[in-house]
C-alpha cells in the first residue's frame, strides 16, 4: 500500500470499536444526560406535625399578605428587592399570580432536623397523618408537582426510625392510591457510599412490600458532612454516591448549616456564600453533570418576620442569594417560612426576565441565522435554550413571548435544550 492510499480505514475503525467499546458502554450508563424533567425552582420544608392538607395554600395566602404589607405595588417591590424599575411591572404581576395559583413548587415533609426526635409513637402517629393529608391533597389535585418525604439518616442511632417512618408513608400512600410521579425521598447526612447502596436496597424492599413496579422509588442525596465530598482517599465521594443509587438518584441537595458546622465554620460566618459552601456545590455539580441529577442550593436562615426593617433586609438578602445561585448555575434552594416565596420568585423571574432579550436574539440567530454579536457553538446553544426553558417552566416567561421572538415553538425549545425524555 502507497502512502498516498492512506491506511485501510475500515479495519482501523474496527480496532477502534472493539477497543472503546466498554468505554462508550460505560459513558452512556453513567453519563445519559438530560432526563427531559422541569426542576422546581426551590424546596419547601415543613416539619410533619406541622403538615396539614391545605397547608400550600395557607403559605401562599401568607406569602401574599407579607407581599401586599411590604411590597404592594410594583415601585414599592423595587424599592424593597432592588428589581429594576423597568422590570418591575412584570415581576411584580407574575410573583403575584405565581403565589395564588402555585405558591410551591416543591414540597419536603420534614422528619428530620425540622421535626426532631420524639418517641416512636409520636411519629408513627405524625407519619401516617401526614401521608394521609398528602395523599389528600393529591387525589384532588392541590398537591405540589413535586413532593416527598425527608427521613431521618441511615446513621446507626435513627437507622430503624428512618426505614420505619418511610414504610408508614408509603403504605398510606399506596393504600389510598395517591403515589404520585412527583414523589421523592430525601436521604440526609450521608457519610458513605454505603449507605446509598443502602437506601437502594431499602427502597427495592419497600417497593416489593407495598407492590409497586421495581424502581418506582428515587431518592435524593443531602450533602451535609464533609464525608460525602472529600472521603478518606481523597477522591470525592459525592460522585460515586451518584452512580452507586443505580440511577434512582435525582438531585444533590447542599445543607448550608450542617455542612458548614462539620468544619468548624462559626455560626454567625455559616452561608450560602461562604468559601466552603462554594467549594461543596462546585464538586456537586462536577459529579452532577452529564447524570441527570439535579443540584440544589440550600437555605438562609435569616427569615423575613418582624418589622419592615428586619423583612425587607431578609428580602434583599434572600434575593441576593438567589439571584448568586442562579447565576452560578444552580437553579433551585429551599425555602423554609411563606415569606421568603415573594423574594424567590421576585428574584428567579427578575433573573429570566433580564436575561431573555439576549437568549432571545442568540438563539434566534443561530436557529435562523442572522448576526447576534456572538459566535455561539451547539453546547452554548443548547445552555441557551435550557436557560429559556427554565424560565417558562417556572412562569418568568411565556411560551408565547418565546415563539414570537425567537421562533422557536416548546418542542423545539426542548430539543435545542437536549432535553430527552
Amino acid at each position: 500500500m502507497s502512502t498516498a492510499e492512506g491506511v485501510g480505514t475500515d479495519a482501523l475503525l474496527a480496532e477502534l470499536e472493539g477497543r472503546l467499546a466498554t468505554a462508550d458502554a460505560e459513558l452512556a450508563r453513567d453519563y445519559p444526560g438530560d432526563r427531559g424533567v422541569r426542576q422546581p425552582v426551590h424546596t419547601v420544608y415543613v416539619p410533619a406535625d406541622r403538615y396539614v392538607r391545605d397547608g400550600v395554600a395557607s403559605w401562599g395566602v401568607a406569602a401574599l399578605d407579607v407581599l401586599d404589607e411590604h411590597a404592594r405595588t410594583p415601585a414599592g417591590l423595587a424599592a424593597a428587592v432592588g428589581v429594576e424599575d423597568g422590570l418591575a411591572d412584570e415581576v411584580h404581576d407574575r410573583v403575584r399570580r405565581k403565589l395564588a395559583a402555585e405558591p410551591v413548587e416543591d414540597l419536603r415533609i420534614d422528619f428530620e432536623d425540622g421535626y426532631g426526635v420524639r418517641p416512636d409513637d409520636d411519629e408513627d402517629t405524625a407519619a401516617r397523618a401526614a401521608a394521609a393529608a398528602l395523599a389528600a391533597s393529591v387525589l384532588d389535585s392541590t398537591a405540589p408537582p413535586f413532593h416527598g418525604v425527608r427521613v431521618k439518616c441511615l446513621e446507626a442511632p435513627t437507622r430503624r426510625r428512618s426505614v420505619r417512618t418511610l414504610d408508614l408513608v408509603l403504605g398510606e400512600l399506596a393504600a389510598r392510591g395517591a403515589l404520585a410521579d412527583g414523589f421523592v425521598v430525601t436521604l440526609p447526612k450521608v457519610t458513605s457510599v454505603a449507605q446509598v447502596e443502602a437506601m437502594v436496597v431499602v427502597l427495592e424492599t419497600l417497593e416489593r412490600a407495598h407492590g409497586l413496579a421495581a424502581g418506582r422509588l428515587p431518592f435524593e442525596i443531602q450533602v451535609e458532612t464533609p464525608q460525602s465530598i472529600l472521603g478518606a482517599d481523597g477522591t470525592a465521594l459525592v460522585a460515586r454516591m451518584v452512580h452507586a443509587a443505580g440511577g434512582r438518584c435525582t438531585g444533590l441537595h447542599y445543607g448550608t448549616y450542617d455542612y458548614s458546622a462539620s468544619l468548624g465554620v462559626a455560626a454567625q460566618y455559616q452561608s450560602m456564600e461562604h468559601p466552603v459552601a462554594d467549594h461543596a456545590k462546585a464538586v456537586m455539580q462536577v459529579a452532577a453533570a452529564g447524570t441527570g441529577v439535579l443540584v440544589s442550593d440550600g437555605s438562609t436562615n435569616i427569615l423575613p418576620v418582624g418589622d419592615r426593617d428586619a423583612v425587607l433586609a431578609a428580602w434583599r438578602l434572600h434575593f441576593r442569594l438567589v439571584r448568586r445561585s442562579l447565576a452560578q448555575g444552580i437553579y433551585q434552594g429551599w425555602d423554609l417560612h411563606p415569606a421568603q416565596l415573594p423574594s424567590r420568585y421576585a428574584a428567579t423571574y427578575a433573573f429570566f426576565r433580564e436575561g431573555l432579550p439576549q437568549a432571545a436574539t442568540r438563539l434566534r440567530a443561530y436557529v435562523h441565522g442572522g448576526d447576534s454579536g456572538f459566535l455561539d457553538e451547539p453546547a452554548t446553544a443548547a445552555a441557551i435554550a435550557a436557560f429559556v426553558l427554565r424560565g417558562v417552566e417556572c412562569g418568568a416567561v411565556d411560551g408565547a413571548e418565546v415563539d414570537a421572538m425567537v421562533g422557536v415553538d416548546a418542542d423545539g425549545l426542548a430539543r435545542l435544550a437536549r432535553r430527552t425524555p
